[in-house]
């Protein structure tokens, strides 16, 4: 199992969101096949086929939980982690 497998399966299981580093999360976005725009300090991931757009911002060096919330419900909702075992 892959580190992006692991980290998936953290996010998925919501145990750790507020533990989660950002930049593993906007490389599992980019893995995920969401494409970037950088506006300042926001990191702005969006991918054609979902309507969100997922804005994410630094709380130090992690993501901020309501954004690692926010991923788990798309990744959940529009079928990104490609297996059932990643799901709640």
């Amino acid at each position: 199992m892959g580190k992006y497998d692991k980290l998936l399966i953290r996010i998925m299981s919501g145990s750790s969101d507020a533990n989660i580093d950002f930049d593993e999360v906007c490389r599992l976005l980019v893995r995920l096949g969401f494409d970037t725009r950088v506006r300042g300090s926001h990191h702005i991931f969006f991918k054609q086929g979902i309507i969100e757009r997922i804005n994410l911002q630094k709380d130090g060096a992690k993501a901020k939980p309501y954004q690692v919330r926010q991923i788990r419900r798309i990744i959940s909702e529009y079928g990104l982690g490609g297996d059932e075992t990643y799901e709640r």
